[in-house]
């Protein structure tokens, strides 16, 4: 069944493409920018660029709220290439200890992102759920929130993370919201871990919650229990809100048309690189017949039969012909990075996330 006008574009104005300086220096930047004008002036993004560094693993010439302010100040960062937003998983592709908004926000204008699918976890934090039962444990001192941002009232010891989401304060989602937006990151999708196993009055928590932060659609685990997707795929029409299901090399094509046979609003996160380990073939078919479908895509490089992660082109996935089949037909669908290849011993995560991004602004470019 198609579904016409499925996914209402998020806009950052102006749209325009900056220069991508988390990966080299500035004077080894090339010459040659996106025909559209850049949204900083040479001498801002001069200033961001140093100011980008601080971000990166060991740096600490600015705590995280100054950092923000700095950012703000020197102009909005803007990964939409050609039409296509290219975003981030996170926190999961920054690594364990990222956990905060805060950091997560940091790392992600360091990057030059404009466009992110987040998890949740980050946003109850935020609003004042139990720590503790959001992460599975007690937190560190060090993954505490930062003083200077507001917090919610912390949730009464001992209660339930399900007793508190009957009571969430929704209202203080826009301020989150706003937080990233000003910073110039739109949170286009929302990842709910364990949604399946959410009572009712959750599930439309988890829709609320996603809605408030500005987001376009749901992602989560894809079931291979049909009565799983179908009662999710109800919310989702309920609400008329996209979910889309994340596919592992397990994930064929089959199952993601048994979801979308359940619910008009069952849609599809197509992980390219699990999709070639485990299916051996090209998604380039699956998308271009679903595309209206297709929430996001998880942008990974993997080989055929089940072949690790690896970096980005040595692989068999065909991520430069995926991300210029969305360019050139226009479809609204976010070109989510999604981290998991092993880090080289002479490298470091964030240097390797900067070059995977680059990867994707050269083959859209």
């Amino acid at each position: 069944m198609a579904v016409t006008h499925a996914f209402p574009a998020l806009t950052n104005e102006p749209d325009s493409d900056a220069i991508f300086w988390a990966a080299t220096s500035f004077s080894q930047r090339p010459a040659t920018i996106h025909p559209l004008q850049s949204t900083m002036s040479l001498s801002s993004r001069r200033e961001f660029t140093k100011l980008a560094l601080a971000a990166l693993p060991g740096a600490s010439l600015f705590s995280n709220a100054g950092f923000l302010r700095a950012v703000q100040a020197a102009g909005k960062p803007n990964s939409k290439v050609s039409g296509v937003q290219i975003g981030l998983n996170v926190p999961y592709s920054f690594g364990a200890g990222v956990t905060t908004e805060d950091e997560i926000l940091k790392n992600c204008l360091a990057l030059g992102l404009s466009g992110v699918e987040l998890r949740t976890q980050s946003v109850e934090v935020f609003l004042g759920a139990p720590v503790d039962q959001v992460y599975g444990k007690k937190k560190d001192k060090k993954d505490k929130k930062a003083k200077d941002e507001p917090k919610a009232d912390p949730a009464p010891k001992g209660v339930s993370l399900r007793e508190w989401r009957k009571t969430a304060p929704l209202e203080r989602v826009k301020d989150f919201r706003s937080k990233w937006e000003n910073a110039g990151v739109l949170i286009e999708i929302v990842k709910v871990d364990g949604i399946f196993k959410m009572s009712d009055e959750e599930v439309d928590y988890a829709f609320a919650l996603a809605k408030g932060l500005g987001a376009r659609a749901i992602s989560t685990e894809i079931s291979h229990d049909e009565a799983d997707l179908k009662r999710l795929g109800s919310f989702a029409d309920k609400h008329q809100f996209f979910v889309g299901y994340h596919g592992h090399a397990t994930t064929t094509p089959e199952h993601w048309e048994a979801a979308f046979a359940l619910a008009k609003f069952n849609g599809a996160n197509v992980d390219l690189g699990h999709f070639v380990a485990g299916n051996n073939i090209s998604p380039v078919p699956f998308i271009t017949k679903y595309h209206d479908r297709v929430t996001h895509v998880h942008v990974k490089d993997r080989g055929f039969n089940n072949g690790p992660s690896v970096p980005f082109g040595q692989g068999n996935t065909p991520l430069k012909e995926v991300l210029q089949l969305i360019r050139d037909n226009k479809w609204n669908i976010q070109a989510t990075i999604e981290f998991e290849y092993k880090v080289p011993a002479d490298s470091d995560r964030m240097k390797e996330l900067a070059k995977t991004i680059q990867f994707c602004r050269e083959a859209l470019a």
